[in-house]
C-alpha cells in the first residue's frame, strides 16, 4: 500500500518524501483534493514496472508483423521479401 500525501504537503517534505521512497522502499501518492496526482517511486520500480510493460507491446507488434508476413509471401516481389515489405500500393485503374 502507498502512503498519500497532499501536494501542499508534499512540496514541504519533498526531501524526507524522496528519502521514505529511496531507503524505506515506500511508494507515495501525491493527492490534490483527495485524488491521486503523482506517484514517487524508486528508479528500481520504475525500471521493473518499464521492463513489465514492454515485453507486452513488443509481443503484440511481433505477432502482428508475422502474421502479415505470413499471408503475404506467397503474392509479394522478391524485392518486398528483402526490405520485409508485406503490401504494395496499386493505383486505381482510369476510368
Amino acid at each position: 500500500m502507498a502512503y498519500e500525501i497532499p501536494v501542499t504537503q508534499a512540496r514541504a517534505e519533498l526531501a524526507d518524501l524522496i528519502n521514505r521512497v529511496v531507503y524505506g522502499g515506500e511508494r507515495v501518492v501525491v493527492t490534490r483534493h483527495g485524488k491521486p496526482l503523482v506517484a514517487l517511486v524508486s528508479a528500481a520500480d520504475l525500471e521493473r514496472l518499464e521492463e513489465v510493460r514492454e515485453p507486452s507491446d513488443t509481443q503484440v507488434t511481433i505477432t502482428s508483423v508475422a502474421g502479415v508476413h505470413d499471408t503475404a509471401a506467397t503474392s509479394a516481389r522478391p524485392e518486398h521479401h528483402r526490405f520485409g515489405i508485406a503490401a504494395e500500393h496499386r493505383g486505381s485503374e482510369p476510368s
